[in-house]
């Protein structure tokens, strides 16, 4: 059985899609032991409490200086014991000892086909922002291997996404989540829990 643990800042909704996977068998031998948000108003903790799973905010305005938040951050990781830490919109630079503890077993999902609109300052819209000024035709999402760098990590897998003349931002980041990131991310974790991806 796969442990795994999900970090989110928001809304959760490839928490939510991950959940509906282990559910419906899309994930078979895994099991969420525990979600982990630096914000106490992420809804994503609320989509944890209805599952059934454990959820721990891990704020940073409770702690005097970061290093201390850091420190609580990774101690909620350890406590959980994960085979695999999982970034679902985790808007968290991480502390370089947890990538060194956990390198290969901490995956991220971004909303763009790296290296496009990746590394620092593209997250959330400002990613589709960037992809539309641009007038690029596809987007999509990437799984990948976190390392210390931003969105630098080996690439596991990745889903392209038409872009459509008349798009929003809004309306294409709906688009890559339903046709890409709520795809890729819970394919990817199927296949490290049957093990054709190695991690560790």
């Amino acid at each position: 059985m796969l442990r795994i643990a999900v970090c989110v800042s928001g809304g959760g909704t490839n928490l939510q899609a991950i959940i509906d996977a282990i559910a419906d068998g899309r994930i078979a031998d895994t099991e969420i032991v525990r979600v982990i948000s630096n914000k106490k108003d992420a809804y994503a903790l609320e989509r944890a409490a209805k599952a059934g799973i454990e959820a721990v905010a891990v704020a940073r305005t409770d702690y005097p200086d970061k290093q201390s938040f850091q420190d609580a951050l990774l101690g909620a990781v350890d406590e959980a014991a994960p085979d695999l830490v999982v970034l679902a919109g985790f808007l968290v630079v991480l502390p370089e000892k947890m990538v060194a503890k956990y390198r290969k077993r901490i995956i991220n999902i971004h909303p763009s086909l790296i290296p496009s609109f990746c590394g620092d300052g593209f997250y959330g819209l400002r990613v589709h922002e960037a992809a539309l000024a641009r007038g690029v035709k596809v987007t999509g999402a990437t799984v990948h291997f976190v390392d210390e760098g931003t969105d630098t990590g080996p690439i596991i897998k990745q889903k392209a996404v038409e872009i459509f003349d008349g798009d929003t931002p809004e309306v294409l980041q709906k688009r890559v989540m339903e046709q890409a990131e709520w795809k890729i991310l819970p394919e990817t974790i199927n296949e490290i829990a049957a093990g054709k991806i190695k991690i560790g």
